[in-house]
């Protein structure tokens, strides 16, 4: 075994986290550290982690065409193991040092489109086509709200993000297309809509340290936790368990409730707003 193994097989699991201010429990506790362990296992290989990617999409539509056929228990493993790669991608591109615009467009859009697969599955499967319905469109928007709130969030704590330069080649081109026509109107108005709020709180408020105790106050990390934690890795350990337990309509029902919880969570904000600004 050379130095260099040695050393790369002792990097720590923090060396190939995300860069993001909360953690989904399930990620940190257990699919963070074998993700890691396994993209470890990887590095040496040199697999491409778009590829990685595929093999994470491959699994989730083996898992869909479980959930098809009713074989509830598979398909709530294969969603264990697409959960595992898909934590395990971005770790090697992290460790690889290749993370790349293309890798990331390409992560989001697979998981979107699986998540349109697996719920059509399950509004036939369940026989409850407009729940599904509902809870692919919560879904997508509580997660779209989780991206947002953690950018915005860094950027108000401690400056911009890290930006991501793209290469510019076709598939990239293509992939970046589809984001502006589908995630970029979300984004636009999640963040519209939490600048809106903002300045009508502070305008009447001039002075800048004023503001920016408020702004930290609004875009707190209690919001910011709870999202991470209606994120994907713990929405898919959620759907096997109900898959295993045979109450798939149950996971339906449990994500449409996110949506009055995130009403819940935007009025703490504004009253974490109103308490700041009574001090």
């Amino acid at each position: 075994m050379t130095a260099s193994t040695d050393t790369t097989a002792l990097r720590p699991v923090a060396a190939s986290d995300k860069d993001r201010p909360a953690r989904e429990i399930v990620v940190a506790a257990f699919y963070g550290p074998l993700a890691h362990r396994l993209a470890l296992a990887l590095l040496p290989l040199r697999v491409p982690p778009p590829a990685l990617v595929l093999v994470t999409g491959l699994t989730g539509l083996a898992a869909g065409l479980a959930l098809a056929l009713t074989s509830l228990v598979t398909a709530a493993l294969l969603l264990q193991v697409k959960t595992l790669l898909d934590n395990a991608d971005g770790r090697l591109a992290r460790l690889s040092g290749r993370v790349t615009l293309l890798g990331r467009y390409l992560d989001t859009e697979s998981d979107t489109a699986l998540n349109l697969i697996l719920f059509a599955t399950l509004g036939s499967v369940t026989g409850q086509p407009w729940l599904a319905i509902a809870a692919f469109c919560v879904l997508t928007f509580v997660l779209s709200t989780d991206f947002n709130f953690a950018q915005v969030y860094r950027e108000v704590s401690d400056g911009e993000p890290k930006v991501v330069h793209g290469s510019g080649g076709l598939i990239e081109q293509v992939l970046a297309l589809i984001y502006r026509a589908f995630f970029a109107p979300q984004d636009r108005l999640i963040r519209a809509f939490s600048a809106w709020r903002l300045e009508q709180a502070l305008n009447e408020v001039e002075d800048a340290g004023e503001r920016r105790a408020a702004t930290l106050a609004y875009h707190d990390r209690g919001t910011v936790l709870v999202l991470a934690n209606l994120g994907l890795s713990t929405q898919l350990v959620v759907l096997g368990i109900c898959l295993v337990a045979g109450v798939p309509t149950l996971y339906l029902w449990l994500v449409v409730a996110m949506m009055p919880l995130l009403f819940v969570l935007l009025l703490r904000r504004e009253w974490l707003l109103r308490r700041r600004r009574a001090a």
